[in-house]
Protein backbone atom coordinates (compact mmCIF):
# COMPACT_ATOMS: atom_id res chain seq x y z
CA UNK A 1 0.00 0.00 0.00
CA UNK A 2 1.31 3.42 -0.92
CA UNK A 3 1.10 6.12 1.77
CA UNK A 4 2.04 9.78 1.64
CA UNK A 5 3.37 11.45 4.76
CA UNK A 6 3.57 15.25 4.84
CA UNK A 7 5.28 17.17 7.64
CA UNK A 8 4.30 20.83 7.78
CA UNK A 9 6.66 23.01 9.74
CA UNK A 10 8.42 26.27 8.92
CA UNK A 11 11.27 25.45 11.30
CA UNK A 12 11.81 21.81 10.32
CA UNK A 13 11.63 22.63 6.61
CA UNK A 14 14.28 25.33 7.05
CA UNK A 15 16.58 23.01 9.04
CA UNK A 16 16.21 24.74 12.41
CA UNK A 17 15.25 21.42 13.96
CA UNK A 18 14.78 17.82 12.93
CA UNK A 19 11.41 16.47 11.83
CA UNK A 20 10.49 13.93 14.50
CA UNK A 21 6.74 13.82 13.81
CA UNK A 22 6.99 12.39 10.29
CA UNK A 23 9.21 9.48 11.35
CA UNK A 24 6.80 8.76 14.24
CA UNK A 25 3.93 8.45 11.76
CA UNK A 26 6.00 6.01 9.71
CA UNK A 27 6.87 3.98 12.81
CA UNK A 28 3.25 3.65 13.87
CA UNK A 29 2.00 2.77 10.37
CA UNK A 30 4.72 0.17 9.75
CA UNK A 31 4.04 -1.30 13.20
CA UNK A 32 0.25 -1.47 12.75
CA UNK A 33 -0.31 -2.51 9.12
CA UNK A 34 0.33 -6.19 8.46
CA UNK A 35 1.26 -5.76 4.79
CA UNK A 36 4.28 -3.81 3.57
CA UNK A 37 3.77 -0.10 3.07
CA UNK A 38 5.61 2.23 0.72
CA UNK A 39 5.84 5.68 2.26
CA UNK A 40 6.56 8.83 0.30
CA UNK A 41 7.73 11.61 2.62
CA UNK A 42 7.36 15.36 2.07
CA UNK A 43 8.60 18.19 4.32
CA UNK A 44 7.15 21.65 3.67
CA UNK A 45 6.78 25.06 5.30
CA UNK A 46 3.35 26.22 6.43
CA UNK A 47 2.36 27.65 3.04
CA UNK A 48 -1.15 26.77 1.88
CA UNK A 49 -0.46 26.70 -1.89
CA UNK A 50 2.51 24.34 -1.39
CA UNK A 51 0.51 22.11 0.94
CA UNK A 52 -2.41 21.89 -1.50
CA UNK A 53 -0.05 21.07 -4.37
CA UNK A 54 1.73 18.35 -2.38
CA UNK A 55 -1.56 16.77 -1.29
CA UNK A 56 -2.86 16.75 -4.87
CA UNK A 57 0.40 15.26 -6.12
CA UNK A 58 0.34 12.44 -3.56
CA UNK A 59 -3.30 11.69 -4.39
CA UNK A 60 -2.48 11.62 -8.11
CA UNK A 61 0.50 9.34 -7.42
CA UNK A 62 -1.84 6.63 -6.13
CA UNK A 63 -1.51 6.97 -2.38
CA UNK A 64 -4.43 5.24 -0.65
CA UNK A 65 -3.65 7.27 2.47
CA UNK A 66 -2.01 10.65 3.00
CA UNK A 67 -1.23 11.63 6.58
CA UNK A 68 -0.18 15.16 7.50
CA UNK A 69 1.46 16.33 10.70
CA UNK A 70 1.56 19.89 11.95
CA UNK A 71 -0.18 23.12 11.12
CA UNK A 72 -3.52 22.34 12.79
CA UNK A 73 -3.44 24.85 15.62
CA UNK A 74 -4.90 28.36 15.86
CA UNK A 75 -1.81 30.41 14.92
CA UNK A 76 -1.78 32.50 11.76
CA UNK A 77 0.73 30.14 10.06
CA UNK A 78 -1.34 26.99 10.82
CA UNK A 79 -3.11 26.36 7.50
CA UNK A 80 -3.14 22.58 7.13
CA UNK A 81 -6.93 22.16 7.62
CA UNK A 82 -7.60 24.93 5.10
CA UNK A 83 -5.26 23.34 2.53
CA UNK A 84 -6.82 19.95 3.14
CA UNK A 85 -10.40 21.18 2.86
CA UNK A 86 -9.54 23.02 -0.37
CA UNK A 87 -8.93 19.71 -2.16
CA UNK A 88 -11.41 17.41 -0.40
CA UNK A 89 -14.49 16.05 -2.11
CA UNK A 90 -15.92 14.75 1.17
CA UNK A 91 -14.92 15.82 4.66
CA UNK A 92 -14.83 13.24 7.47
CA UNK A 93 -14.73 15.39 10.63
CA UNK A 94 -15.06 12.41 12.97
CA UNK A 95 -11.31 11.77 12.71
CA UNK A 96 -10.51 15.18 14.20
CA UNK A 97 -13.23 14.81 16.79
CA UNK A 98 -11.79 11.51 18.04
CA UNK A 99 -8.22 12.85 18.13
CA UNK A 100 -9.33 15.83 20.20
CA UNK A 101 -11.29 13.56 22.56
CA UNK A 102 -8.39 11.14 22.99
CA UNK A 103 -5.90 13.95 23.59
CA UNK A 104 -8.12 16.12 25.79
CA UNK A 105 -8.00 13.53 28.58
CA UNK A 106 -4.22 14.10 28.80
CA UNK A 107 -3.77 17.63 27.44
CA UNK A 108 -6.69 20.05 27.92
CA UNK A 109 -5.31 22.38 25.24
CA UNK A 110 -5.85 19.62 22.62
CA UNK A 111 -9.22 21.21 21.89
CA UNK A 112 -7.29 23.94 20.04
CA UNK A 113 -6.57 21.45 17.25
CA UNK A 114 -8.49 21.98 14.03
CA UNK A 115 -7.41 18.68 12.45
CA UNK A 116 -9.77 17.08 9.97
CA UNK A 117 -9.86 14.32 7.37
CA UNK A 118 -11.57 13.50 4.13
CA UNK A 119 -11.57 11.99 0.68
CA UNK A 120 -9.86 13.28 -2.45
CA UNK A 121 -10.39 10.93 -5.38
CA UNK A 122 -9.32 7.50 -4.15
CA UNK A 123 -7.24 8.85 -1.27
CA UNK A 124 -8.02 9.29 2.41
CA UNK A 125 -6.29 12.35 3.88
CA UNK A 126 -5.91 12.63 7.66
CA UNK A 127 -4.44 15.61 9.55
CA UNK A 128 -2.52 14.66 12.68
CA UNK A 129 -0.99 16.82 15.42
CA UNK A 130 2.58 18.02 15.03
CA UNK A 131 3.87 16.39 18.23
CA UNK A 132 5.36 12.86 18.13
CA UNK A 133 3.82 11.93 21.50
CA UNK A 134 0.38 13.08 20.30
CA UNK A 135 0.82 11.07 17.10
CA UNK A 136 1.60 7.93 19.12
CA UNK A 137 -1.59 8.51 21.14
CA UNK A 138 -3.93 9.60 18.33
CA UNK A 139 -3.01 7.52 15.29
CA UNK A 140 -3.48 3.93 16.60
CA UNK A 141 -7.15 4.43 17.63
CA UNK A 142 -7.89 5.82 14.16
CA UNK A 143 -6.47 2.85 12.25
CA UNK A 144 -9.63 0.68 12.15
CA UNK A 145 -11.57 3.62 10.68
CA UNK A 146 -8.69 4.38 8.30
CA UNK A 147 -8.73 0.78 7.02
CA UNK A 148 -12.52 0.88 6.65
CA UNK A 149 -12.43 4.22 4.83
CA UNK A 150 -9.75 3.00 2.41
CA UNK A 151 -11.90 -0.06 1.71
CA UNK A 152 -14.93 2.15 0.96
CA UNK A 153 -12.87 4.48 -1.24
CA UNK A 154 -10.71 1.97 -3.15
CA UNK A 155 -12.20 -1.49 -2.63
CA UNK A 156 -8.94 -2.58 -0.97
CA UNK A 157 -8.99 -3.19 2.77
CA UNK A 158 -5.58 -2.92 4.41
CA UNK A 159 -5.05 -5.47 7.15
CA UNK A 160 -4.08 -4.39 10.63
CA UNK A 161 -2.03 -6.44 13.03
CA UNK A 162 -4.10 -7.69 15.93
Amino acid sequence: MKIGRVTLSDRASSGIYEDRSGPEIERVLREQFSEPVEIESVLLPDEQPQIEAALKELCAAGCALVVTTGGTGPSARDVTPEATRAILEKELPGFGEIMRAVSFARVPTAILSRATAGVCGETLIVNLPGNPKAIAECLPPLLPAIAEAIDHITGFRPKLKT
